[in-house]
């Protein structure tokens, strides 16, 4: 049956507007078949998988078959529902050797009276992006004690360009002698890519883009729109990591990722009670149901504190890894299933994590809904809520690859085409 399916699905003429995105998580595998109609992108399919303990570690595939078999499930549900097959997919990638950074090159000029052109800012990028992968590949080999670790560029978007001290947003045609482009970029060990290539591979789908998926959450809420002046953290909690990204004035400052998500909270109940993981998990999602007795409740938010000292400990952490900024955004958007704790909430509003990072004041905090999600309309109302956000996401970095050029695009959309992979 999978396999008539797969056969299928490999010889069918989908209309080329169609993409399908894929968030692999640790704790379930969702899928949305989109219809990009112009400027918008139509959610056509949603599905949605369980995933196995064995299947992820830390947010990376450890058992091919056992995601591919859930992707297949998602997959089936979505395309049943819009009553077509895709054959294009974007597919995101989490864990903590994700590294995504926003670098800065100072570029002096040798002919600072020479107006500047296409093929100059595509040397400077490659600078850019060449500086990048050494530091990536070093950070990399240093974690996992690897020094011959292979990394692979994953995404690249401008953040901003100066000459001679001026901040422009068509450098093409200006002189000058010092250039300071700033870009962000990730990469990710080319194992994890491999396996993504293998997922693609085994469910006969074109992989169009591999999106780190903090990037891809900043994408869904910053849409088409080269001028938006979004200011906030982002942060996407699943089921083996928490994902952030800070952007800054519509910019990608960078993204961090570190392996604590809503699993370390069902572990710690299950080590805490002694009891299976399952019914840890049955305690947590239903903590305020009646017929949990108040004794176990307290045993229960007992566990769960303490490992929301030790998560809010790693948001505090990786805050601090973004040193480039003055003073950190003063909102907090969350996304993801693990941020359905309320307890999770809770402490970010009124505990004093904070405290010694570069805010100005409390930050604010409130979960990102479909509402906010720019450009993205979502016809099934199946993926309405926060959970669905890294999704959506995909889809608007499948939309960023597949569009062409055309005479109407920024400066801004010209110079980002060329970062692209």
């Amino acid at each position: 049956m999978v396999f008539d399916k797969l056969l299928h699905r490999s010889t069918n003429d989908t209309e080329p507007d169609y993409i399908v995105g894929l968030d692999i998580g640790t704790e379930y595998v969702k899928a949305l078949i989109a219809h990009v109609k112009g400027e918008t992108i139509e959610i056509v399919g949603v599905g949605r998988a369980h995933q196995e303990l064995s299947d992820m570690h830390s947010g990376a595939i450890s058992d091919i078959a056992g995601v591919v078999r859930n992707c297949e499930d998602a997959l089936s549900q979505a395309e049943e529902q819009a009553g077509l097959q895709g054959k294009r997919v974007v597919i995101g990638i989490a864990g903590e050797l994700v590294k995504g950074v926003t670098n800065t090159i100072r570029y002096r000029r040798p002919q600072p009276d020479r107006p500047l052109d296409e093929a100059e800012m595509e040397f400077i990028i490659e600078k850019v992006q060449d500086r990048a992968a050494a530091k990536a590949q070093k950070q990399i080999a240093l974690e996992t004690g690897n020094e011959d670790v292979e990394v692979k560029l994953v995404n690249s978007a401008l953040v901003s360009i100066h000459i001679d001290g001026y901040k422009v947003s068509n450098p093409i045609g200006f002189q000058g002698k010092d250039v300071a482009v700033q870009i962000y970029t990730a990469f990710a060990p080319m194992v994890h890519i491999g396996a993504l290539e293998r997922v693609a591979d085994e469910l006969a789908l074109e992989l169009v883009a591999v999106a780190a998926e903090p990037f891809a959450v900043s994408r869904s809420l910053l849409g088409t729109d080269a001028n938006s002046s979004l200011t906030a953290i982002l942060a996407d909690v699943g089921g083996g990591t928490t994902d952030i990204a800070v952007v800054n004035d519509g910019g990608v400052e960078g993204t961090k990722m570190f392996g604590i998500g809503g699993r370390s909270f069902t572990h710690t109940i299950a080590n805490e009670m002694s009891i299976s993981y399952e019914n840890a998990e049955k305690l947590k999602v239903n903590i305020d149901h009646d017929q949990v007795k108040p004794t176990v409740k307290k045993d229960v938010e007992k566990a769960i504190d303490k490992t929301l000292e030790v998560w809010l400990g790693g948001v505090e952490l990786a805050l601090s890894e973004f040193d480039s900024v003055d003073h950190l955004p003063n909102r907090i958007f969350l996304c993801g299933g693990g941020a359905s704790l309320k307890q999770l909430v809770a402490a970010l509003e009124t505990r004093d994590w904070y405290k010694d990072l570069p805010f100005t004041k409390r930050p604010t905090i409130k979960h990102i809904s479909s509402k906010d999600v720019l450009g993205i309309v979502d016809t099934t109302e199946k993926a309405s809520d926060h959970t669905y956000i890294t999704a959506m996401g995909l889809l608007r970095v499948g939309y960023d690859t597949m569009i062409g050029t055309s005479d109407a695009d920024s400066i801004k959309d010209k110079l980002n085409r060329m970062l692209r992979i």
